[in-house]
């Protein structure tokens, strides 16, 4: 009996004292990323104005990687191409977690009128275009960036060891069907020699006010694939459209055909589909059907069955429509990301730290999102958790705001404290648990 007093009251002592060093540590690092708050709005305004397509971003990975050398971290450049890869030890053994951002800008030319706004231009897949952090990922870098900076300054009370992943590409590969982003630098072994327990990411997203964030066990975000569908037919003259065959009417009737297909064949109720059309290319003057004719989408699926089902049917019904018409077609698809899980013990574990991070009142369930992130390759390897923050002001309805890719996209820079808080919150907690 007096044996289990000592050691009941041992125990006690210890939870005492690791009480107090969790306390310690938190106002340590929380005191850093306070002080570092002005520096994540410059940083961001900065690579704002600065934005760079993926592969392409080196300015980018140059400020981070001062940055982080700056603050005593050893860095390796250009794994993936650019990304920019750095590793934290705490004073203490404990877990290995990976903190992720990525880095790409989109070819979008900005319209927000911002003083800090991108003018610049580049050249995507053949065409001239404007580009812009229209997703955010300015935002994502620095925050990581904040995240870091309070990470040393506690590194004497952390247990464990953070690497941190500034990742390039993640809005696709310059060239369709190329391994880009994620899975290139997993391809290079970004997880070799360090492999995390866990690995947690963000996204600053226009759909929530500023302020508050957004998680959902188990799936989140959909799986990505680009496709292409080349359509030939025969050329002939505009005013004489029954002496060839015509692509264009062909391609739409073939765009309309897959439409009807998730509609009345695939049972979206259980599992949303989405296929979109973002381009279609075809001829070189008004009175001339011309010998061929591209479209160019993207899939959005949640089970891979599905995925599978619907990319059979797609294929079925661009080789009916093209016999029936005397042409032919060619569907190619490329996988971008599988679908984001969060993994349902992880995120049972990491919700209260958001909830210690921003207040439970400002934590939101998601429903499932039909965009696609590539940290679920990350995810797909260690256990991943990833989470949205409000970006849209209040006093504007996020029902209604410009969402992510637009050239509206307009981020309320208090997103910046708040995706920096439960990130670090998150970090901090899941490195000191056992």
């Amino acid at each position: 009996m007096l044996r289990a007093h000592r050691l009941s009251a041992a125990l006690l002592v210890a939870t005492a004292l690791a009480g107090t060093d969790a306390r310690a540590q938190d106002a340590t690092a929380f005191a850093a990323l306070d002080q570092a708050q002005p520096k994540l709005v410059q940083w961001r305004r900065d690579l704002h104005q600065h934005p760079e397509l993926g592969e392409q971003e080196t300015r980018t990975a140059k400020v981070i990687a001062d940055h982080l050398r700056a603050l005593g971290l050893t860095v390796r450049t250009g794994v993936g191409k650019t990304g920019v890869v750095a590793v934290l030890k705490g004073a203490k053994p404990g877990p290995r977690i990976a903190l992720r951002a990525d880095m790409d800008a989109l070819p979008v030319t900005e319209q927000t009128g911002l003083p800090f706004a991108s003018k610049v231009k580049a050249e995507y897949r053949g065409q001239p275009v404007g580009v812009m952090h229209a997703c955010g990922h300015d935002a994502h870098v620095a925050v990581l960036m904040g995240v870091a900076q309070a990470l040393v300054a506690a590194k004497n009370e952390l247990a464990g060891e953070v690497m941190f992943v500034f990742q390039p590409a993640e809005e696709g590969p310059p060239v369709a069907g190329q391994t880009f982003g994620a899975a290139l630098m997993l391809q290079e072994g970004v997880f070799k020699d360090f492999k995390p327990d866990a690995v947690f990411g963000l996204h600053v997203w226009a759909g929530l006010p500023v302020g508050s964030v957004g998680y959902r066990s188990g799936p989140l975000l959909a799986a990505a694939d680009e496709w292409s569908l080349v359509v030939k037919g025969k050329q002939t003259h505009g005013s004489r459209p029954w002496d060839g065959v015509d692509p264009i009417t062909l391609g739409a009737q073939i765009l309309l055909g897959t439409q009807s297909m998730i509609a009345r064949q695939v049972n979206i109720a259980t599992s949303p589909v989405v296929l979109t059309a973002g381009q279609f290319q075809a001829g070189v003057r008004f009175n001339i059907i011309p010998d061929e004719a591209t479209l160019v989408g993207t899939l959005r699926t949640f089970d891979p069955a599905v995925r599978e089902d619907v990319i059979a049917r797609f294929r079925r019904i661009a080789d009916d429509y093209s016999h029936a018409s005397g042409g032919s077609a060619e569907l190619k698809v490329a996988n971008n990301a599988p679908a984001t899980i969060n993994q349902p013990a992880l995120t049972q574990r990491v919700r209260p730290s958001l909830d210690k991070a921003v207040g439970a009142a400002n934590v939101v369930e998601m429903p499932l999102v039909t965009v696609a992130e590539d940290f679920s390759q990350f995810a797909n390897t260690v256990p991943g958790f990833y989470f949205f923050v409000g970006s849209t002001s209040k006093g504007i309805d996020p029902a209604t705001a410009p969402i992510n890719h637009s050239p509206q996209f307009l981020l309320d820079e208090q997103a910046l404290q708040t995706g920096s808080k439960a990130m670090l919150q998150v970090a901090l907690d899941y490195l000191r648990s056992p």
